[in-house]
């Protein structure tokens, strides 16, 4: 009898067992963000960095509209680094993401990458920046501003400002990250649009990395290296601004002793301008976080959507800048 007893104690026990293990094997199952069936999109995005007023202003619009959006978001801030961002990815990959956005540090090197979460069919999105890849497959759309468009903004009214100049007007250029698509495109769009004027040159152009600290540096090689200068083209605001303290400390006026041609229109930026320390700004919305959850709920459902999405931008003048400020978001 006491025989009996022990073996049915053994069966209850192994029987508990093996519910508990079939439960934790459950609870584990579901700890990645696509195994989840409560319906919610988890979406993995990898930041460039927080480079910039103007990234910093696109990471609050991502987290405030993945929220509002009721998307789960895992988010990383890649810190400028390629592999950072590739590590992030994989780590998505592994964790069973609905959706991987991203925007790129630079635009090559993605294919390995983009081809793990094809195969594993995690839909990717890019956000702000390109790629170069050839294989377009391996992501469902690019969201962002037209880079090129920007710099032919810039160049073109620079273009009008100075169609009666005689003489040569010697022009520098900060440039943003070397690789980075908003860089070379912007670089290529201004140089395209002063083609048509040869008084119009570029005497020097280095990358700036979109920093202040780095406009600011390289802007003082710029005015030792130099002595006249009469036009600087920075591909972002932040550069611009550093740009600013250089010249200040040279003893030039900006926006009068040098003219001043920025891109992204940041509240800070706007000021300068608005003060006559800049005198044209391109705008670049970072304000892209609605658009994106639209986007991820869409190509999780399985929707077509467009290859190419362009956001919606102007161009500002210092009056212009006077009147967009006080309703200014970023």
């Amino acid at each position: 009898m006491r025989k009996l007893r022990t073996q049915r104690a053994i069966a209850v026990l192994a029987s508990v067992l093996l519910v508990g293990g079939v439960a934790a094997c459950g609870n584990s199952d579901t700890g990645g963000g696509g195994s989840k069936d409560d319906g919610k999109i988890t979406m993995g995005f990898s930041q460039v960095g927080a480079e910039s007023g103007w990234r910093t202003a696109n990471t609050t619009s991502i987290k405030e509209s993945a929220a509002a959006a009721g998307i789960d978001l895992k988010f990383d801030d890649a810190q400028q680094k390629q592999e950072n961002q590739i590590k992030a990815i994989r780590n998505y990959i592994q964790q069973k993401v609905d959706v991987i956005a991203f925007s790129p540090v630079v635009e090559s090197g993605w294919d390995t990458v983009l081809k793990e979460a094809k195969d594993a069919g995690i839909p990717v999105i890019l956000t702000d920046r390109s790629v170069d890849s050839a294989d377009k497959s391996l992501y469902k759309t690019f969201l962002g501003s037209d880079f090129v468009k920007e710099g032919r903004l810039a160049g073109e009214w620079l273009v009008e400002q100075k169609k009666g100049a005689t003489g040569p007007v010697n022009i520098v250029e900060l440039q943003g990250n070397t690789g980075a698509a908003p860089a070379n495109d912007r670089k290529k769009g201004f140089g395209e649009a002063i083609a048509a004027n040869p008084n119009l040159k570029i005497i020097a152009s280095q990358p700036g990395d979109f920093t202040r600290a780095g406009g600011k540096q390289v802007m003082e090689q710029f005015l030792k290296a130099n002595p006249k200068i009469d036009v600087l083209f920075a591909h972002n605001d932040d550069m611009g601004l550093g740009a600013l303290e250089a010249i200040t400390a040279a003893g030039k006026v900006p926006g009068k002793d040098i003219t001043i041609i920025t891109v992204d229109a940041v509240k800070d930026g706007m000021q300068a301008l608005a003060d006559g320390k800049f005198n044209f700004i391109a705008e670049c919305s970072p304000l892209l976080g609605p658009q994106l959850m639209d986007l991820a709920k869409k190509v999780h459902a399985g929707e077509e959507v467009p290859a190419r999405i362009e956001t919606e931008e102007t161009t500002f003048t210092q009056e212009q800048a006077k009147e967009a400020l006080p309703n200014r978001k970023y």
